[in-house]
């Protein structure tokens, strides 16, 4: 069957609400290490550490499933096609925990805009070139329509997960509410003071299992807690022991803390470090209690100090990554000056506008691949590569435009060969015909573009009738197909008697002999197509021996492929050599392209080669050039058909 690629004239385009009202607690004195460790309504010091990780184990505490955001690779979403946003998207809202992906989703739904809305403009403005009105401009997208289905899917999950966890995160809270009621009350308890501290033991147990609540009350209902906590301490005086007890112990357990933060500073992330910091801190407040006000101050001023250290240390690497993006900036300035460049120099023929396309096609996919620009200036460095591109874009259709008359004429010239096809699609002259059949087939390929109103129809009338004839000649030659048949039989008997044969241990002449099998086969004959599946079986015996000889993979695969090029070869069918070529090139491109995308994740990955995710992407770096190597000697082999 015939196929025509018509070339592209024109370049691809590629929640929750807070609450502001802190609830309120009882006045109380604060001692140095809740001033220091409560992150409350008044912090206004933004490079304040404490005040950061009191933010984010408020959030994380609402809901144990959203501390997954950390481990949720952040990926290079502006480097990322259409179609690539999409598939990301999917992978999150059917993989992870919703409350988990908010800002991975944030951050492909506004790149996924900004590029439906460059292509959205630019469709318009080709409409509009080719003479449309505006009002009648519409159109639509099925990767547009897959990503509103399933961003669509992902709020719905988000409003079903938000309106069930309201209702548990209240009622956790009135429990937790309860507690503290419960705890006030055990100063004014007439018992025993070992049953009292008994029941204070119990309350702390029912705390630590109370559950997640609201994160705009986390920090108030716990210093109101921990409050109580220390006011019944201060109760136990008359009881030393018992307090004593716990203080030693808190102190303890807080020394292993402080120990573990500072080991902390050693670590090669420091966002990972960070992490670990923020989880540090929560067992101090939420699992520990308080200790002797003797060492009160000093533990505390010596977390806050491990602590500061790791908020330094993840400090720089924030300005090293405003040195990156500063960077990334001036790469994608030029870039954008190297598209004007393009633009201010048109080009005045098919060919040299076809290879302007490409230049740019290139340099915006090296844009996309820049990486991230300082925030303050994204949204004006997108502008200025939309308008470019846009100039770019209106230079080629402009010249395009013009081509109308030339089109016209290959469209007259077209339907003349549609009128020759379809007068010779019945001639049974088949000696005569086929030549000139093939003939037209050639000259409608050198014939070049016709208006794209037309392009299909008039092609497919010309596919029918090329189709028609080669359909026929097809038929008369298939009355060969007894011979064939009869090499088909042959072929069965063949590969039962190849199922039996045992390997003699001489590796050397066992391959020889495989050989010898190899060429048996060829010279058995054409089969027919629909029998095709045998050669399948043959090559998967050929595999089990081949293993079996523990022959090198490319070798073993290279000895087989001459059997399938033999096969082509021979064969009725001049395309048959060509159409492997093509597919053969466009596996190696595939292969380059999947090389150069692996590498460029690496850029990506804060890691040295120790990290299981760069040992990974390494292998299959490695994995891809190996079947590059196999498809380029694959590629040899054709070359040398045509020597």
């Amino acid at each position: 069957m015939l196929e025509e690629k018509n070339d592209n004239l024109q370049p691809d385009a590629d929640g929750s609400e807070k609450n502001n009202e802190t609830p309120k607690v009882e006045n109380h004195d604060e001692t140095t290490e809740e001033k220091e460790i409560i992150s409350t309504s008044e912090a206004k010091n933004e490079d304040d550490p404490q005040n950061e990780i009191d933010e984010s184990n408020a959030e994380d505490a609402e809901d144990e499933g959203h501390k997954d955001r950390h481990e949720i690779p952040m990926l290079d979403y502006h480097a990322m096609s259409m179609d690539a946003l999409v598939v990301e998207l999917e992978k999150l809202v059917n993989k992870e925990k919703v409350q988990a992906i908010k800002s991975h989703v944030d951050n492909i739904k506004s790149e996924f805009d900004l590029k439906f809305q460059e292509l959205l403009e630019q469709k318009k403005e080709d409409f509009l070139q080719e003479g449309g009105n505006e009002i009648d401009f519409n159109y639509t997208s099925t990767t547009k329509k897959a990503f509103n289905d399933l961003y669509g899917e992902y709020k719905e999950k988000k409003n079903q997960y938000y309106k069930n966890l309201e209702h548990r995160l209240q009622s956790n809270l009135e429990n937790r509410q309860e507690i503290i009621e419960e705890l006030k009350g055990l100063i004014n308890v007439e018992e025993n003071i070992n049953d009292t501290y008994k029941h204070f033991k119990e309350l702390q147990e029912r705390w630590r299992n109370a559950g997640p609540i609201p994160r705009v009350s986390y920090n108030d209902v716990w210093r109101t807690y921990h409050h109580h906590v220390e006011i019944f301490y201060d109760f136990l005086d008359l009881n030393r022991d018992l307090r004593d007890l716990d203080f030693k112990h808190n102190l303890e357990e807080k020394e292993k803390i402080i120990a573990q933060a500072e080991s902390l500073s050693e670590m090669g992330d420091v966002n990972k470090a960070f992490r670990e910091l923020q989880l540090l801190h929560k067992i101090w407040k939420e699992d520990l209690g308080p200790v002797d006000r003797e060492h009160r101050d000093d533990i505390w001023n010596r977390f806050s100090a491990a602590t500061k250290v790791i908020h330094q240390k993840r400090q720089e690497y924030f300005k090293n990554q405003d040195s990156i993006h500063e960077a990334n900036l001036l790469v994608k300035q030029d870039i954008i000056k190297k598209i004007d460049a393009i633009t201010k120099q048109p080009a005045n023929s098919h060919s040299g506008w076809q290879k302007l396309i490409k230049e740019v096609e290139k340099l915006r996919e090296d844009f996309f691949n820049a990486g991230r620009v300082p925030y303050k200036v994204n949204e004006q460095t997108w502008a200025d590569f939309k308008e470019t591109v846009r100039k770019f874009n209106r230079n080629k259709n402009s010249y395009y435009k013009n081509l109308k008359k030339d089109q016209q004429e290959n469209l007259d010239k077209k339907m003349a060969l549609v009128k020759l096809a379809e007068s010779l699609k019945d001639n049974d002259d088949w000696d005569k015909t086929t030549p000139i059949m093939k003939k037209i087939q050639s000259d409608w390929k050198n014939i070049g573009h016709v208006p794209r109103k037309y392009s299909d129809k008039i092609w497919n009338e010309f596919k029918a009738a090329c189709n028609h004839y080669f359909d026929k000649l097809h038929a008369k030659k298939n009355e060969h197909f007894k011979e064939e048949l009869e090499a088909f039989e042959k072929k069965k008997v063949f590969l039962d008697d190849l199922k039996e044969y045992q390997l003699s241990g001489d590796k050397e002449k066992d391959l020889e002999q495989i050989k010898v099998y190899i060429a048996d086969w060829k010279a058995i004959g054409r089969i027919p197509h629909s029998k095709k599946s045998i050669e399948v079986k043959f090559n998967k015996i050929l595999d089990a021996l081949f293993k079996k000889l523990d022959l090198d993979k490319k070798k073993a695969e290279l000895i087989k492929y001459g059997n399938k090029l033999d096969q082509l070869a021979n064969a009725d069918n001049d395309s048959l050599i060509n159409n492997e070529r093509i597919f053969i090139r466009r596996k190696i491109d595939e292969e380059k392209a999947e090389i150069r995308q692996l590498e460029n994740n690496l850029q990506f990955i804060n890691a040295d080669e120790s990290n299981p995710i760069v040992k990974e992407v390494m292998k299959n770096i490695d994995k891809h050039h190996e079947d590059l190597e196999l498809w380029k000697a694959k590629l040899k082999k054709i070359k040398n058909i045509n020597q």
